[in-house]
């Protein structure tokens, strides 16, 4: 995956209309300088040059310079990952605070034939919350609670008030999914004989559910957590620009706009390097839980 990742983001980056040299220069520059600025650059070379001196770099832990700064990638990365990591995983804690109580009441009153109308609002709330993406979401989000109540601040930032409106911009719509997830799984856990079992010993609702109910559910809900918190990191992107949050979204914009190749393959590098070690995370952690995943019985 991270090789087609290196090798897919270089071919894109160079495909797309534009010159790097022209972007730093200006549009009053003459040919001349535009073509020394390429040559300094290396855009002379074959294409095929380029990719040998990339790799070559990447093995010696070299991402290249930007060439707009000749800022270090890996230098302008490290200032910005903390942003994005902090959003992306605030983000993850929307999801989980939302869609685990919701889901698993909803589906314990879905069993138990309650409440149709609260599961019918569950399911609503969740669709119109699914369906918005993130620059919506965030708009109306600082329409409420930065222009209107006036208390959140407009612009992002590290800690909670900052975090507080992109973190629910990003998390609102993933957490609509998990929540209907939680709910199926609930639904399916509680038609089990063992929790049958359980209720026949009448013990007390919360504890079914903490004891028996819950960490089934978590496991089952594991790996779409895994792949959910790489779709949060997906969505910061535009969520980042939305709240001007100086993170590796806003960074990859700036860097799209500008030509800027090196900037555009380190951040995509990094950003999948992250997903592959969280599903790898996920693939282990569920084999911990349940070592039947690692069991491949013949049928």
């Amino acid at each position: 995956m991270l090789a087609a990742v290196v090798l897919l983001t270089f071919m894109i980056v160079r495909w797309v209309p534009g010159d790097p040299a022209r972007n730093i220069l200006g549009l009053t520059a003459g040919p001349a300088q535009v073509a020394q600025v390429r040559q300094e650059l290396g855009l002379t070379n074959s294409i095929w040059q380029q990719f040998g001196h990339y790799i070559s770099g990447l093995a010696r832990g070299d991402l290249g310079r930007s060439f707009v700064n000749q800022q270090p990638i890996a230098q302008m990365i490290g200032q910005r990952l903390s942003l994005t990591a902090e959003l992306a995983i605030s983000a993850l804690v929307v999801v989980l605070v939302i869609g685990f109580p919701l889901g698993i009441l909803a589906g314990w009153l879905q069993h138990h034939g309650r409440a149709r109308g609260f599961g019918f609002g569950v399911a609503t709330g969740s669709s119109l919350a699914g369906a918005l993406p993130e620059y919506i979401t965030g708009t109306l989000l600082i329409f409420v609670f930065a222009l209107t109540l006036r208390v959140l601040p407009v612009q992002g930032g590290p800690g909670f008030t900052g975090m507080a409106l992109p973190a629910l911009a990003v998390g609102l719509a993933p957490a609509a999914v998990f929540t209907r997830l939680v709910r199926n799984e609930t639904v399916s856990v509680l038609s089990q004989e063992y929790i049958a079992t359980a209720m026949s010993k009448r013990l007390p609702g919360i504890r079914l559910i903490l004891r028996h109910v819950l960490p089934n559910v978590a496991t089952s809900t594991l790996t779409l957590g895994g792949l959910l918190l790489v779709a949060l990191l997906g969505g910061t992107v535009i969520t980042e620009n939305v709240f001007n949050i100086s993170g590796l979204g806003t960074g990859i914009v700036q860097a799209i706009v500008h030509d800027d190749y090196p900037a555009v393959q380190g951040i995509l590098l990094v950003l999948a390097v992250i997903a592959v070690v969280i599903n790898l995370s996920v693939d282990i952690t569920l084999g911990l839980l349940d070592p039947r995943v690692l069991s491949k019985r013949p049928s």
